[in-house]
């Protein structure tokens, strides 16, 4: 698998195994079968596993403790995420601290190489338990992170890059600056259901901003959590986000179709493709579905062309 560029860590594979699907939140399957989707992806080359507590309330996080009982393969690194929402600001490194050693136990290890901040970031009061507001970090919520790197219980910090975009494009250029930083990266442009502000979500001129100044970029919600492969495999109520992305994409999913490839493979290939992404993080709950995605990896970039026909299909051009 290509290796690409990864800041401070060296190189990281194309693809990343996310938590998502080990987590059994993007549909039905097993412990057994997600400990074999863990196994293959890093026979397979993967080198970065992307956790976090809140995917299947610990779940994924344990599926990492069972397939590796605490011993990583060599080179395979490690994220994982703490929510802190809006919580005091003497309470971030506590908060930060106890999160951390509960993933810790969970997947048997002794440090994370990477932990980010698992909530949008505004300007604004938030209000909400997923949403942190963008004047916490420089003084509690980057401290408390460079506290647990001084402390050696984790490599890096980072950000989850979705939440309103005049916000992030500050912390990318301003400061504090994430190590790394989790992007928006699929063809629409869309962040779905985790679009909870007002305006466009911007993910491309994030992505440029981090790039402009060395943060690199973890791609996510490539398929954009299901709305971009050949049949959403879970309950959606009518005008879900995921439901109406869907709904856009049909002219993508005719392309696809018309290559004889899957939605969910041809999408993740235009996800390797974008300028600026360091590496593709997969949302797999199975190993058919990893091994589609591996099978993108294998194609290559795409023909500019067709990412221009893609863009114009779903009304990006």
């Amino acid at each position: 698998m290509e290796q690409r560029p990864f800041g401070e860590l060296g190189s990281v594979s194309a693809l990343s195994l996310g938590g998502g699907g080990l987590g059994q939140i993007w549909g039905a399957t097993t412990r057994e079968e997600c400990v074999a989707v863990v196994r293959e992806a890093v026979d397979s080359g993967v080198t970065l596993l992307d956790l976090a507590p809140s995917y299947g309330g610990g779940e994924a996080e344990s599926v990492i403790g069972e397939a590796f009982g605490g011993a990583l393969p060599d080179g395979v690194r490690i994220t994982t995420k703490c929510r802190l929402g809006d919580a005091p600001p003497d309470r971030a490194y506590d908060l930060l601290s106890a999160s951390l050693d509960a993933s810790l136990e969970r997947m048997r290890l002794s440090r994370v190489d990477i932990m980010l901040l698992h909530n949008m970031v505004a300007l604004r009061e938030p209000g909400d338990e997923r949403t942190t507001p963008a004047f916490a970090l420089p003084g509690a919520i980057a401290p408390a992170f460079r506290r647990l790197v001084e402390e050696s219980r984790i490599g890096s910090w980072g950000l989850t890059g979705i939440g309103e975009p005049d916000a992030l494009l500050d912390l990318m250029v301003v400061g504090p600056r994430p190590d790394f930083v989790q992007c928006i990266a699929n063809l629409l442009d869309s962040p779905g259901g985790l679009h909870r502000f007002d305006g466009p979500a911007r993910p491309r001129e994030i992505i440029a901003a981090a790039n402009a100044n060395r943060i690199p970029v973890m791609g996510i919600r490539a398929a954009q959590a299901g709305a971009l492969t050949d049949a959403i495999d879970r309950p959606l109520p009518d005008g879900h986000s995921e439901r109406r992305d869907y709904d856009r994409a049909a002219p993508f999913r005719a392309i696809a179709a018309e290559m004889g490839v899957s939605a969910a493979r041809l999408a993740h290939q235009y996800a390797l493709s974008m300028d600026g992404v360091a590496t593709v993080v997969l949302g797999v709950k199975n190993r058919a579905e990893l091994r589609d995605c591996l099978a993108a990896e294998a194609d290559g970039p795409l023909d500019p062309a067709l990412a221009a026909r893609i863009d114009a299909a779903v009304g990006r051009a």
